[in-house]
């Protein structure tokens, strides 16, 4: 189960947005009272009470914005309890003060939003003597090596418990729980909120993650990455897994450069059967791995790590999926859909230009190669048997295909292209690696002049179908996943659109001039 937090200034924006979560299929409700800058008036919150609904005032030095006293704080405590909450959340520090009243259910909490105690396990063991309905431990973490000493809190408890590593490194933790045997967990309803760092959507949780539907024997696959937010592949995958009726799940895990092979291993432990791997990890999988494809070999990085009786097997599907996306570009050619013999200009030095380098290379392609770091392209150059040019040349380069394999054009950074417009001429293939947005300038540019084009997307999809294969033994719905991608990238959605919500104002005083604008008005 999914439990909705919502957290705003104002009385009337909070009964809105519960309102909204409740039609949207919210089946329990967080409503953070700290959150309130004006008296709190329990009865008009629950006047239209829809759903149980879980009262939560946290202080702030447990990460909350409660203000005033700790006496006003508990008696705020006892006044929900009796006034028609369904659940109650009580740190653990007080809970012995606050008895059980009634049918309120008890969420006996634990946060520290600066680190892991070294005691964690001690206050854990503590909490299960509090009267609770349910556990829930949330504690910060600075590494994901730490984050399974959170969940393993869950695996081993006497009570329903909910484990939390907070931020971007535990954002694992907020998905699995289920699979733990968490009786529920938490969703921000407006995730521009900042209810508490690393919280999905609402609508990321059931729509993307399908978390409602996670369980013990759901299969865990994961991306890894540093960055890892912006990627596509848990929207591309997990639309995959439900048009196939499969109990699984696809996890964004992200992990420094130098923390790959720690947390692959502590990661074991759920287990996870495959990754992906985007940047900066696509060399180390060649260290990591101890069996590996012809393509990996090769060229030193691979994109997909699959864990298998204690061996580590490597592959790289962006070549082959590059190499197809080209063959289909090239398809109504007068020579054929053939790369041998072209001239092809790669722009960029790193891992994704590598890989589709030495593939092109060995299709018998005439590969050029140029990186705004000289020393890069030459490198690369050398190590392939091919040409590099500087980046300054780069526009005055004959090619019959070019390849972005630089960030140039991507979000939010729109407005750039790697290279000017007159490199493009009709009947010249022209590929972008960079998927978000799908139409960069550098595709528009290449269409506006009748070249043929390849985006992002059509690559991307084409790769994570090959990893979606050696993942499942399956075919990857390329059909599914594209439309799914496409309609996350999209800036309309065809889904119906809830009332557009406005930022946070930044006064209790100008609170007063914001409220919902309707796709009506």
């Amino acid at each position: 189960m999914i439990c909705v937090s919502i957290g705003r200034t104002r009385h009337k924006m909070m009964m809105m947005e519960c309102q909204l979560a409740a039609e949207a299929g919210a089946e329990m409700i967080e409503l953070r009272l700290d959150f309130l800058t004006r008296a709190i008036d329990l009865k008009r919150l629950l006047a239209n009470k829809r759903c149980p609904m879980l009262a939560t005032i946290r202080r702030r030095e447990d990460g909350g914005r409660w203000s005033n006293s700790e006496e006003e704080r508990q008696m705020l405590m006892r006044l929900a309890i009796v006034g028609g909450f369904d659940w109650i959340d009580i740190e653990t520090d007080i809970a012995d003060k606050l008895r059980r009243f009634g049918q309120v259910k008890r969420v006996v909490s634990y946060h520290n939003t600066r680190e892991i105690p070294k005691n964690l396990e001690e206050i854990f063991e503590k909490m299960h003597h509090q009267d609770a309905d349910v556990l829930k431990v949330a504690v910060r973490i600075d590494k994901p090596q730490e984050m399974w000493r959170v969940m393993r809190l869950m695996k081993h408890a006497k009570k329903p418990t909910i484990a939390i590593a907070m931020g971007d490194y535990g954002v694992p933790s907020r998905l699995l729980g289920a699979k733990f045997g968490a009786p529920f967990t938490y969703a921000a309803f407006n995730k521009e909120r900042g209810i508490a760092p690393g919280m999905f959507s609402f609508d990321e949780m059931r729509d993307v993650y399908h978390y409602n539907q996670i369980n013990r024997d759901t299969t865990v696959f994961a991306v890894v990455g540093d960055p890892i937010a912006h990627s596509m592949s848990p929207i591309a995958h997990n639309a995959a897994f439900r048009h196939l009726g499969m109990n699984a799940v696809y996890i964004p895990i992200q992990i420094p450069k130098n923390d790959l092979i720690d947390t692959i291993q502590m990661m074991s432990k759920i287990p996870v059967s495959g990754y992906s791997v985007t940047m900066p990890h696509k060399e180390a999988v060649y260290e990591l791995a101890t069996e590996r494809d012809d393509l990996v070999t090769a060229c030193k990085a691979g994109n997909t790590l699959i864990p298998s009786k204690g061996e580590m097997k490597a592959y790289n599907t962006d070549y082959p999926a590059a190499l197809a996306a080209l063959r289909h570009a090239l398809a109504s050619s007068e020579s054929g859909d053939s790369v041998q013999g072209r001239q092809v200009l790669i722009l960029g030095a790193g891992g994704t230009a590598r890989t589709i380098a030495h593939g092109l290379h060995r299709e018998g392609a005439l590969v050029i190669i140029t990186s705004r770091t000289t020393e890069k392209a030459l490198g690369l150059a050398d190590e392939i048997g091919c040409r590099a040019v500087d980046w300054n040349a780069r526009n005055a380069q004959h090619c019959e295909i070019i390849i972005n394999c630089t960030p140039v054009g991507q979000h939010p950074d729109v407005d750039e292209s790697p290279v000017h417009p007159s490199v493009f001429r009709p009947g010249l293939v022209a590929m972008d690696c960079v998927y978000h947005p799908e139409t960069t300038m550098f595709i528009r540019e290449a269409r506006d002049r009748t070249c043929k084009v390849v985006t992002g997307v059509e690559m991307f999809i084409r790769q994570a179908a090959e990893q979606f294969r050696l993942f499942t033994n399956m075919p990857g719905p390329i059909d599914v996943m594209t439309a799914a991608v496409r309609k996350h990238l999209s800036p309309v959605s065809s889904t119906p659109a809830l009332p557009l919500r406005v930022p946070e104002p930044e006064s209790e005083e100008r609170d007063q001039e914001y409220d919902y604008l309707t796709l009506d008005e």
